[in-house]
This record gives C-alpha cells, sequence and structure tokens, in this order.
C-alpha cells in the first residue's frame, strides 16, 4: 500500500484461516480477493511453483541447502513480466479488470 499509494493493490487469497483475522487493518489502496474453498487451480502461485518443480527437476543435489540456494537463486532471477506470463491466466486477469 505505501510502495503503490496511487493504486489499487490486489491481493488475491485463498481462505485458509490464517487469511482472515478481525484485527487486521486493511488500506483503502488494498483489495483482498479471496478464491472460493478448495480451488488450488485458482491461485495463481500453484503455477508459479509448477514452473519452478518443472525447471528444477532435472537438477541433483546433495542436500535440502543446496536446493533451497537453487530456488532461491531461481526466483530473483524472475521479472514482473515472468511472473505475468506464468500466472497471469485469462479469467484471473479479466476478473480483476472487472474488480478494478
Amino acid at each position: 500500500a505505501a510502495e503503490y499509494p496511487e493504486h489499487l493493490n490486489v491481493v488475491q487469497l485463498d481462505n485458509g484461516k490464517f487469511h482472515h483475522s478481525s484485527q487486521l487493518k486493511i488500506p483503502d489502496n488494498i483489495l483482498l480477493v479471496f478464491q472460493p474453498p478448495y480451488s488450488p487451480e485458482l491461485n495463481p502461485i500453484e503455477r508459479v511453483w509448477q514452473y519452478i518443480k518443472q525447471e528444477l527437476s532435472w537438477g541433483l543435489y546433495d542436500n535440502l541447502d543446496e536446493i533451497k540456494e537453487k530456488v532461491r537463486s531461481f526466483l530473483e532471477e524472475f521479472s514482473t513480466e515472468t511472473i505475468a506470463s506464468i500466472a497471469g491466466w485469462d479469467y484471473i486477469l479479466s476478473a480483476l479488470a472487472t474488480v478494478a
């Protein structure tokens, strides 16, 4: 909210209990959009993880720290355009356009 004060910032969330709180104060320029229960196929992050797993699946790793480092460096290389191309499904973008 503070980083982009002139924009409407949309955050898509699943319906986990940890995403609901009566004490949470949401700034006026943040819109929370909750997906229906039990619908991971609607969650864009699932597609990002699928992309990451596909890219890392042929690697051989000696330990957990090594794969954590590989995932971290892989994520650091992501650009906004790359994430949008992976997770920017037409139905999500059109739903967000109608909200904004």
